[in-house]
C-alpha cells in the first residue's frame, strides 16, 4: 500500500515537513549531534541545536547542509530518517512520494545527492526535485501559472534565491551563497574585530533576531557574553542596532546586487508586471528588520514580506503535491515546465 505524499523543505538552517492532508507536521533545526570518535548520531533537530557550542570534546553538533547543498551525505541521510520516523514512522508512510526543494543553481551531482538521501532515508518510491524560489512563490500565494511576471527573493539560511516567474516556470534567476548564516558570521567577525570578544553562532543569531537592522530604523541594544581574546576570561558587553547594521552592510549589498541583476535581465513586459505587483520576500531572512525597505529603495519597486515567510517553501511543497500525478514517472525531472 502506498503512503501519503510528503513535501520537504530541506533547509540549511531548518527542515520543515509537509504531509498531504495534515499540513506542516515538523519544523526543526538542521542540526545533528554526533560522537566524533564513532560517528554515532546522538541527537537530531531541537535537541541537537541546544548542544551547539556547549558540547564536550568528543560530541560535535554539526549542520550537514551548507549553503543549500549536502556537506555530509551520511549525516543528512540519518537526519532525514530521524525526522520521517518522528512524524509517524515508516508504517504510516510506506513508500511515499517525496517532493524536495533545492536552490536554483545547484549542480546535477548535488541534485543527485539530495535525491539519494531522500530515497534511502524514507524508502520513497519516487523523489521529485523542485526549485526553491518557485515553491516559495507558490507558498507565498503568488499565481505563477499566468502569463504575468512575479518576482520572489527567498533569503534562507545558506542561500538567497532570486527569481522572476511566469507561466509556471523561472524566466530569470540568481542564487548566491549569502543568507542567514552569512549574517551570523558577519556579526561574529564584527564583534571579534571591534571588541576582541569571541561569541558563538547562537549568540550571533540572537543579536540578529533581537536587535538586528539593515535600514537604521531601529535603536535597540542588548548585553552579550563571550570570551575576551586578551584575558581569555568571560566578559559582557553592550551592542547596539546601528553596529549590527554596520556588520551586515556588505552581505545585504550582495543580495541587493543579485536582485538588481535579475531585474535587469527580465523582459520589459514582465518588469512592468513586477512594478504593479511588487517583489515578495520569503525565507527567514525576510524577517530581518529593514530588509524590505532597503530592497524597495534600491530596486525602485514595492517590496512585500510574505505572511509567515519561513513557512512559504513548506506550504508551497504542500500545494505542489497536488500536481505530482501530472508529472512523468522520471524522478529526475522537475514538476513544471510551463
Amino acid at each position: 500500500m502506498f503512503g501519503k505524499d510528503i513535501g520537504i523543505d530541506l533547509g540549511t538552517a531548518n527542515v520543515l515537513v509537509f504531509v498531504k492532508g495534515k499540513g506542516i507536521v515538523l519544523d526543526e533545526p538542521s542540526v545533528v549531534a554526533i560522537d566524533s570518535k564513532t560517528r554515532k548520531v546522538l541527537a537530531v533537530g531541537n535537541e541537537a541545536y541546544r548542544m551547539v557550542g556547549r558540547t564536550p570534546g568528543n560530541i560535535v553538533a554539526i549542520r550537514p547542509l551548507r549553503e543549500g547543498v549536502i556537506a555530509d551525505f551520511e549525516i543528512t541521510e540519518a537526519m532525514l530518517k530521524h525526522f520521517l520516523n518522528k512524524i509517524g514512522g515508516k508504517s504510516m508512510f510506506a513508500r511515499p512520494r517525496i517532493l524536495i526543494c533545492c536552490p536554483t543553481n545547484i549542480t546535477s551531482v548535488e541534485q543527485k545527492a539530495i535525491r539519494e538521501a531522500a530515497e534511502r532515508s524514507g524508502g520513497a518510491r519516487e523523489v521529485f526535485i523542485e526549485e526553491e524560489p518557485k515553491v516559495a512563490a507558490v507558498g507565498a500565494g503568488m499565481d505563477i501559472f499566468q502569463p504575468s511576471g512575479n518576482m520572489v527573493v527567498d533569503i534562507g539560511g545558506g542561500t538567497t534565491d532570486v527569481a522572476v516567474l511566469s507561466m509556471g516556470d523561472i524566466v530569470t534567476s540568481s542564487s548566491i551563497k549569502i543568507a542567514g548564516d552569512t549574517f551570523d558570521v558577519a556579526i561574529m567577525r564584527y564583534i571579534k574585530n571591534k571588541y576582541k570578544l569571541l561569541i558563538g553562532e547562537r549568540t550571533a543569531e540572537d543579536i540578529k533576531v533581537q536587535i538586528g537592522t539593515v535600514s537604521g530604523g531601529r535603536q535597540d541594544e542588548m548585553d552579550i557574553r563571550g570570551r575576551d581574546m586578551v584575558s581569555g576570561l568571560p566578559q559582557t558587553i553592550t551592542i547596539r542596532s546601528n553596529e549590527v547594521q554596520e556588520a551586515l552592510a556588505e552581505s545585504v549589498s550582495a543580495i541587493v546586487q543579485a536582485s538588481k541583476s535579475v531585474l535587469e535581465r527580465t523582459p520589459p513586459e514582465l518588469s512592468a508586471d513586477i512594478i504593479d505587483k511588487g517583489v515578495f520576500l520569503t525565507g527567514g531572512g525576510a524577517l530581518l528588520h529593514g530588509i524590505d525597505e532597503i530592497l524597495a529603495e534600491e530596486l525602485k519597486v514595492p517590496v512585500l514580506v510574505a505572511d509567515e515567510p519561513m513557512m512559504c517553501v513548506a506550504k508551497g511543497t504542500g500545494m505542489m503535491l497536488d500536481y505530482l500525478d501530472k508529472m512523468p514517472a522520471h524522478s529526475n525531472k522537475r514538476l513544471f515546465r510551463g
